[in-house]
């Protein structure tokens, strides 16, 4: 049982990572269409249990991610990969902010980073992981106001 919902939060983990997720019904179809069997009060669950966070775009964030999200939305201008590598162009200045947020965030996929004065290269462990970094970025700029 304890191992089943470990696997099911490490799936809405990257889930909620990878995809703008706005609802707990939502998130249940994403789960089922990876062979999770759940409902979605136990979704409803999980996410108390993880602390999830609904921006006010609408979208669930983790907690973990809060900051970054932060960081991302108000500073990053752009981001892009290269084969494991990650340039993030952020406002002169805010490059070691932005390298500490994403290094603050655990992220499985992010060996390390280096900042400059507005500009962060981040290390993944491979091509598929930096593409991840790039998708959850994006997602993350993307919530602007």
């Amino acid at each position: 049982m304890v191992k089943r919902r470990n696997n099911r939060q490490d799936a809405i983990r990257d889930i909620v990572r990878g995809k703008s997720i706005r609802t707990q019904r939502a998130l249940v179809d994403e789960l089922q269409s990876i062979g999770f069997n759940c409902t979605q009060a136990t979704v409803s669950r999980d996410i108390a249990d993880m602390g999830l966070r609904k921006l006010s775009e609408g979208i669930y964030v983790l907690a973990e991610d809060l900051h970054l999200q932060r960081m991302v939305s108000e500073f990053v201008s752009s981001v892009e990969r290269a084969d494991n590598l990650v340039v993030i162009k952020s406002q002169p200045g805010t490059a070691p902010g932005v390298a500490a947020a994403v290094d603050a965030a655990a992220l499985p996929e992010v060996k390390g980073s280096v900042a400059g004065n507005d500009t962060v290269l981040v290390v993944s462990g491979s091509n598929d992981a930096a593409q991840d970094l790039v998708n959850l970025v994006s997602k993350l700029r993307d919530t602007r106001k």
